[in-house]
């Protein structure tokens, strides 16, 4: 359908004909799912396997022994391929699990003169739940003396944090922070970063606010159609794990413009050389039950429902403010139960434009007919599924773990992307095997593979010779057309990135000429350099005085047409042998 015009902007609509007869741009993927750590639903971007670890966590501990989320070993395998940008967005795991996120620590304040604590500036971490407190009821100093001790705080582990102060200057009102890993020592420092020389003073330069940032998000409207991510706080963030929250004890203008004290009372305020940890957070893990791997259960996936995921999917409808070209949400089940969540993913998709959503239809041990029968309940070319499930080796419990097709497709696409082109089809022996896979649930054979192609759904197979691979690129589309490929909708998911992208810079530029032919002359090379690459057969452009005539024009707009023809994958190889008699002639 195409979009109304009532506001200025870049509108894009595609005319694709029906068979009566028988790329995505680099701007990354998204993943959505429960992690262990990290913000509450909010998007977040992740450039390394370890950054996302720094972000979201790495294990969690259920039973005595350690698991790790899908949505771990999706970003794992995403990165192990090549990819370079992951949007993430943890959701609330647990039927009712409450993060409130009030983790804080307090900075005591006595200067060298008094020993009357009280509360300096308060940090908070960015990302929420209990597995962020890294100190009991006690803080590790004296503070008698104002000496840091030197024990380890009571839950410290390496997903959480501590805070250390050093180097307090009462001369300059000048301090040191460091923010360590909350299972180090004071003799063994693990330190993660370091602000020299911050102050408390609102004027100066160097004031923590400014220096360490105030900014967080938080998550407004949620249960709602129309929830948005909220900016809070005057500095932008400049350390990757905290804010300042307040700051209650402030040392405004302390030296004077020839660096003299202007108030000794001031230096009270100032924190001493001091370490402790964070306290606050709040919120479980998973409440009750907790099913994972091949245990998932259409209403209990990995602790969640499929409720739980509508505002992660409402938020990512913003394709102004999120950028991806393909949604996961590894462990989330897509069948008749969940249908009204796994139809708002697809709707999400189609809205956007630019992005192919990967849905797992079945269980762990669901049969073709009952996959086949999930997949006709969906209508889209903006939508694939994959079957069977994949057993993987875990990389940070080192264990093997069986996870749904969403969990490894991300990462063969992008490989297809940084191979050949997103126009390629991601499947087959050159760019669709799936190498972190060690074995598939089930085998399938010629005539399963037939059923699940016919009914929209693309085989995973182990061929003695080509290994794990993806065999098939169809999308959830019912109607026979070129858009029912996944390398046809994702040739225009590329098109549409970039063309819209050129385009976007001419909104309220005249609609003149030369407007038009610097559109062209950008447009043009691309659409060639696809076609070398093997991505069209043809194409044309037109945006000159046949579509932009007087009526055009006075409407405030400027119009382009792009006639395209996508090359096709040879998904059939037909080899016809003739056997023919001695001396028979050969054809011509």
């Amino acid at each position: 359908m195409a979009e109304q015009i009532i506001s200025p902007g870049v509108f894009t609509n595609e005319d694709i004909p029906t068979i009566t007869e028988a790329a995505a741009a680099p701007v990354g993927a998204a993943v959505v799912g429960p992690t262990p750590l990290g913000p509450m639903e909010i998007p977040t971007l992740c450039t390394t396997f370890s950054d996302f670890q720094s972000k979201f966590g790495r294990t969690f501990e259920s039973g005595g022994l350690d698991y790790s989320f899908l949505t771990s070993q999706a970003a794992f395998n995403y990165f192990k391929q090549g990819g370079t940008n992951l949007l993430v967005t943890r959701v609330p795991s647990g039927s009712n699990a409450a993060y409130e996120g009030a983790v804080s620590t307090y900075i005591p304040s006595s200067g060298s003169e008094d020993d009357n604590d009280f509360e300096c500036f308060v940090l908070k971490t960015f990302s929420e739940s209990s597995l962020m407190n890294s100190l009991g009821a006690v803080q590790d100093r004296d503070f008698a003396t104002g000496s840091a001790g030197s024990a380890n705080y009571e839950s410290g582990s390496r997903d959480n944090l501590r805070w250390e102060i050093s180097n307090t200057d009462y001369t300059k009102g000048t301090f040191t922070l460091s923010i360590r890993q909350g299972n180090d020592t004071n003799t063994s420092k693990k330190v993660l970063e370091t602000f020299r020389g911050v102050n408390l003073d609102p004027n100066s330069d160097n004031f923590i606010s400014r220096r360490v940032g105030n900014q967080y998000k938080e998550l407004v409207g949620s249960g709602g159609s129309d929830p948005y991510v909220r900016t809070n706080g005057d500095f932008a963030p400049l350390s990757n794990f905290v804010y300042v929250s307040s700051v209650s004890a402030s040392t405004p203008d302390f030296l004077d413009a020839n660096g003299t004290i202007t108030d000794a009372a001031l230096k009270k305020n100032l924190p001493q050389n001091s370490n402790g940890g964070f306290v606050s957070g709040t919120g479980n893990l998973f409440n009750g039950e907790i099913k994972l791997g091949k245990d998932i259960t259409a209403a209990n996936m990995q602790g969640l429902g499929n409720d739980q995921y509508t505002d992660a999917v409402n938020l990512l409808k913003d394709k102004d403010l999120y950028y991806f070209n393909i949604i996961s949400l590894p462990g989330f089940i897509g069948n008749s139960t969940n249908q009204t969540t796994a139809q708002t993913v697809i709707d999400l998709a189609e809205e956007r434009g630019d992005c192919l959503a990967v849905l797992d239809l079945g269980l762990y041990d669901t049969s073709v007919a009952v996959i086949t029968t999930a997949a006709a309940l969906y209508d889209s070319s903006y939508a694939a599924s994959y079957y069977p499930w994949v057993l993987l080796n875990d990389a940070q419990t080192g264990a093997a773990a069986w996870a749904p097709p969403s969990t490894v497709i991300p990462a063969a696409y992008v490989f297809n992307d940084n191979t050949a082109g997103a126009w390629f089809a991601p499947a087959g022996a050159t760019r669709g095997t799936i190498n972190s896979a060690i074995t598939l649930q089930r085998a399938l054979p010629k005539a399963s593979r037939d059923t699940l192609y016919d009914g929209k759904v693309n085989p995973l197979v182990n061929f003695p010779n080509t290994g794990i691979a993806i065999y098939g690129q169809k999308t959830l589309q019912a109607a026979s057309s070129a858009t029912d490929r996944v390398n046809v909708r994702r040739l225009l998911l590329n098109l549409k990135n970039f063309i819209g992208t050129v385009a976007q810079g001419l909104v309220f530029e005249p609609n003149t000429l030369a407007t038009r032919n610097s559109f062209l002359s950008v447009v043009v090379p691309y659409l060639e350099l696809v076609q070398q690459r093997q991505g069209l057969f043809a194409f044309k452009v037109t945006m000159d005085d046949t579509n932009n005539g007087p009526d055009v024009i006075d409407r405030n707009e400027l119009r382009g047409a792009i006639y395209i023809q996508p090359v096709k994958a040879a998904e059939f190889i037909v080899l016809d042998f003739n056997v023919l008699p001695t001396g028979a002639e050969f054809p011509g």
